[in-house]
């Protein structure tokens, strides 16, 4: 066949045929590297999480068009993918403070279910973190954090919803700094406190010390509601001081240093993706 001139498509060209063809190659090359914690000869099965997510979203040249856009979706929209650059919820990169010592840091989020949240107030949330002592950026590897996902999952949510506690304006502070616990709970009462902190605690198979517990108790009470005050040229809700509200896991992410973004571990919606469902 004779070179066609650059500046021409060959006779008969399928457009359809060809987007496919380039979309199909794309495509499965951004699955393969988001599913690079799996052998790299990896074969066609179903026996595990990731195993199925990926024959899922692997794109294939015998897919009808439906097929294709449903792979798609569940890849960018359900796993997370067409979010990927966006920060979690912590500020600029630049803000970002290395983890102590260089060991990995677990943050989990919590927030105040929608439906219970005041007119003209944003959600009551909370966040709790801890660090993996036994691991470093070096020594941390994509298997460590599947299996970190696994805990957390274990630990936080119970028939398909996340954990929730009360928060509140007392605070309960647990530190085993050796162990990488330095927990700060707002809570209303001790129990649902020290339920959360030996969550916590278990996914690293640490033992709960009742010395290793303080409480702090301010004088001042929660504000469920605050006067109205002028801003930006309309009446709004002022801040509340440490306002009592149901909070639920939400996801779980760990930061590892030496990355510009955070890895999520697991998020229960499963809209911002994580390691496992």
């Amino acid at each position: 066949m004779p070179d066609l001139p650059s500046d021409r498509l060959p006779d008969k060209f399928n457009e359809a045929k060809h987007l496919k063809e380039q979309y199909l190659k794309e495509f499965n090359r951004q699955v393969e590297k988001y599913f690079s914690d799996l052998p790299s000869d990896w074969k066609e099965n179903v026996a595990d999480d990731r195993s199925s997510m990926r024959v899922a979203c692997t794109m294939k040249s015998t897919d009808s068009f439906s097929m294709l856009e449903m792979r798609r979706s569940f890849f960018f929209d359900l796993l997370g993918q067409g979010r990927k650059n966006l920060a979690v919820i912590h500020g600029s990169y630049e803000s970002f403070d290395a983890p102590v010592e260089g060991h990995p840091k677990v943050k989990l989020y919590f927030s105040q279910d929608a439906g219970s949240v005041p007119k003209g107030y944003t959600k009551v949330d909370a966040e709790i973190s801890f660090r993996l002592m036994n691991e470093t950026a070096a020594t941390f590897t994509p298997t460590d954090a599947h299996a970190l996902a696994v805990k957390i999952k274990q630990q936080f949510v119970s028939a398909g919803k996340g954990v929730q506690f009360t928060k509140g304006k007392d605070i309960y502070a647990y530190k085993d700094t050796a162990k990488g616990y330095r927990l700060q709970v707002y809570s209303t009462t001790e129990a649902d406190a020290v339920d959360i902190i030996k969550r916590c605690l278990e996914i690293q198979n640490v033992t709960f010390l009742e010395n290793n517990l303080t409480k702090h108790e301010p004088k001042k009470t929660s504000q469920p509601k605050t006067p109205k005050k002028l801003v930006y040229g309309k009446e709004r809700e002022g801040r509340r001081y440490r306002p009592i509200a149901n909070v639920r896991f939400r996801y779980a992410v760990v930061e590892v240093p030496g990355m510009n973004k955070e890895i999520v571990l697991y998020d229960v919606s499963g809209r911002m993706g994580g390691l496992i469902f």
